[in-house]
């Protein structure tokens, strides 16, 4: 899909919907300083070249039930390219990591991990981590206190 060329008109678009994501059309057509139907237009096409990749509610995790986050540092025996795709499709099949990044330097990838207790982060890091295939260690450090989240991605302004 080619790249669309941004204007200041569909950063501000993006900047709106990334903290208003249940904005109404026309709410955001007035936001942004033009009519309803050409402003649908422009959230279309920039969701079809793939700037929106969705639109979703962020819930609370203690209220939830899961109150302890770990950010867990995976070093793997091999890094070939199979070998890494394939802990990355495994990593996808477990509902607790939130996040998976690849790194480079002394790790491999970085996990953002959720549970319920210590206990239970504890069972998944033996159960799952320390116990995947290609894994040669795992360095878990737990957050005692989320100090800032920003949602998305920063939209440059114009």
């Amino acid at each position: 899909m080619p790249r669309l060329t941004l204007d200041p008109i569909d950063l501000k678009i993006l900047r709106i919907l990334r903290d208003q994501g249940r904005i109404t059309n026309v709410a955001l057509a007035e936001s942004v300083g033009i009519s309803p139907p050409p402003c649908l237009r422009r959230v279309r096409a920039l969701e079809e070249a793939g700037y929106i990749h969705g639109y979703h509610a962020e819930l609370d995790p203690d209220l939830i039930g899961y109150e302890v986050t770990a950010f867990c540092h995976v070093g793997l025996v091999s890094q070939a390219e199979a070998d890494l795709k394939s802990y990355e499709a495994l990593v996808r099949s477990w509902p607790n990591v939130r996040e998976c990044h690849m790194l480079m330097g002394e790790d491999d990838f970085i996990l953002k991990v959720m549970a319920p207790s210590v206990e239970e982060l504890n069972a998944f890091i033996i159960s799952h981590l320390t116990s995947a295939p290609n894994v040669k260690n795992v360095k878990t450090a737990i957050c005692i206190r989320r100090s800032d989240r920003k949602p998305s991605v920063p939209v440059p302004t114009v």
